[in-house]
């Protein structure tokens, strides 16, 4: 009470009543997050572990089938590392590009298989521009194709491994 006998306004946050029965509590508002918080690197990506595949295997899979296995290649890494980080083209998207505009994949798997360390605070040990192996010796017996696929296979199979997948 005031000097003139008035009741004091009370704020609805400050008051320590609870509110009468059958009306919800309001929830405590949430701090607010920063503008930008940089690259999370603490949490794992938290979605299945994705397939250890054999190079060698691959390799002489997609010679045996006339590059057919590569599309099913494509299809199933991307596929794997959309589902186990939520991001990413995914497999269908990844699929239709090998088909329509195969030129692009071996850049954009290189680069995937990159976030996938970078997302864990590790330097990548392939980037988008492993996709120039392909592109600029990919003519000459195919060894730039292989150089790529080699680096890009190998290193998302260690990713894998080190999340526990099966060798």
């Amino acid at each position: 009470m005031t000097e003139s006998n008035d009741p004091t306004p009370v704020s609805p946050e400050s008051s320590t009543v609870p509110p009468p029965f059958g009306e919800a509590t309001p929830a405590p508002a949430a701090p607010a997050a920063p503008a930008y918080a940089g690259p999370s690197h603490a949490a794992p990506a938290a979605g299945p572990i994705g397939q250890v595949r054999s190079t060698g295997t691959c390799i002489l899979l997609s010679i045996v089938t006339l590059g057919i296995y590569g599309w099913f290649w494509y299809y199933k890494t991307h596929e794997e590392m959309k589902q186990h980080t939520g991001e990413g083209i995914g497999g269908a998207v990844a699929l239709i590009l090998a088909i329509f505009v195969s030129i692009v994949m071996p850049f954009l798997s290189s680069n995937e298989v990159g976030k996938l360390y970078e997302r864990r605070g590790q330097k990548a040990p392939v980037t988008a521009m492993t996709g120039l192996w392909f592109l600029l010796l990919g003519w000459f017996f195919l060894v730039g194709a292989i150089v790529w696929f080699v680096k890009t296979n190998n290193a998302l199979n260690e990713y894998w491994k080190s999340q526990g997948a099966p060798a």
